[in-house]
């Protein structure tokens, strides 16, 4: 028995690959963010608020996925996450 052709859909990725690829897009956000200075324990300033990087957030769904936010900042009001547009190194 022939199988009916859809035309126009592609196959869907397995769900295996995809999670390969967020995980390759947080590495290299994360990565980056090392490479660009941001190592824990160094002081950084997000606006006028003081902080200090605690960790790199590895997270690959919800809101605040790691790719995007990869920092994690230790300030007065809490911890946030972070990208490296929005510090400054102090």
């Amino acid at each position: 028995m022939k199988e009916k052709e859809h035309e126009g859909l592609r196959p869907r990725r397995p769900a295996r690959k995809k999670a390969e690829g967020l995980r390759r897009l947080v590495q290299a956000a994360v990565h980056a963010a090392i490479c660009n200075g941001y190592l824990v324990g160094r002081s950084v300033s997000i606006g006028n608020v003081p902080g200090v990087i605690v960790g790199y957030n590895i997270g690959r769904c919800g809101r605040f996925a790691g790719n995007a936010y990869p920092l994690l900042v230790r300030t007065a009001l809490g911890v946030t996450k972070c990208t490296t547009d929005e510090l400054k190194l102090v």
